[in-house]
């Protein structure tokens, strides 16, 4: 289960990589652009303000995530051609502020528009995907004549939050009840992208920024992590367990990041590419 207002806590630091990666974006006038894992619609909205001419529709898998999207929604009718969206049981449009803007609660991996799409974003959701490079090339061939695709996606998988993360899920007291269980696998090398995308025709830009946040409140790096790679762990464990697991991993974090005088520094790496398919 996915908190939006957890999410949005550090929203700042966690949308300096939207406006970056939205920025290397090329598309001038484009009629249909979709964001893959919208998450609660704050930067999709962003795109309808980049692109005021443009039908902008979202998509999540959350359902907590698509009903924080009510007081962005526009018209109910997907401009994909797809089902109605949906938002906490009635219809994406009502209290609409943008009528440009429409989501829908369904998985990226089984996204299939009706017809060409000239502007494919999506950020910090590619690392949840098991083989989201296979799933590349496929969002690629539903790109225009001129479309573009821009993804960004963490590249911190060896650093302290993910490595505690993973040793903690695997030991004696916590691997009976966390076997199995799938946390986020993070992205490969800017090289790769570019092979996979140029491969699939697109001439392609990617590169990487190591972000250097700084932080505030009381262990916040712990509380930037339970709204993204702890919620698996989160959503399985009881209140009690949570606390415990909470504990131990608070400890852990504050001896990797500790607080000085003027916050909590914490080095994030981030992967970007943008694929555009010629005219």
């Amino acid at each position: 289960m996915w908190d939006p207002e957890q999410y949005r806590r550090f929203a700042g630091e966690r949308s300096r990589p939207f406006y970056d990666l939205l920025a290397r974006i090329g598309a001038d006038r484009p009629r249909l652009v979709v964001d893959l894992g919208c998450g609660p619609g704050d930067l999709t909205a962003e795109l309808a303000r980049r692109w005021p001419g443009a039908a902008v529709h979202g998509i999540d898998s959350s359902p907590e995530m698509i009903a924080a999207t009510a007081k962005w929604a526009g018209p109910a009718d997907r401009p994909d051609g797809g089902p109605a969206a949906t938002v906490a049981g009635g219809p994406a449009g009502a209290g609409a502020a943008d009528p440009g803007l429409s989501f829908e609660q369904g998985d990226v991996r089984d996204w299939d528009p009706a017809g060409p799409v000239d502007v494919i974003v999506s950020t910090a959701v590619l690392q949840w995907v098991p083989g989201h490079l296979d799933l590349l090339p496929r969002w690629a061939g539903h790109l225009s004549a001129g479309g573009w695709l821009a993804i960004q996606l963490p590249g911190n998988f060896d650093q302290p939050p993910h490595a505690v993360l993973r040793e903690m899920a695997a030991s004696a007291r916590w691997r009976p009840l966390l076997a199995g269980l799938e946390l986020n696998r993070q992205a490969g090398d800017p090289a790769t992208y570019i092979d996979v995308l140029a491969g699939a025709g697109c001439a392609v830009d990617a590169w990487e920024t190591t972000y250097l946040h700084v932080l505030t409140g009381e262990d916040p790096v712990v509380e930037w992590v339970k709204g993204s790679a702890l919620r698996p762990v989160l959503t399985v464990l009881d209140e009690a367990r949570q606390a415990e697991f909470l504990a131990g991993y608070r400890e852990r974090m504050r001896a990797a990041y500790p607080p000085r005088p003027y916050g909590t520094v914490l080095p994030f790496r981030r992967v970007f590419c943008v694929a555009h398919r010629p005219a």
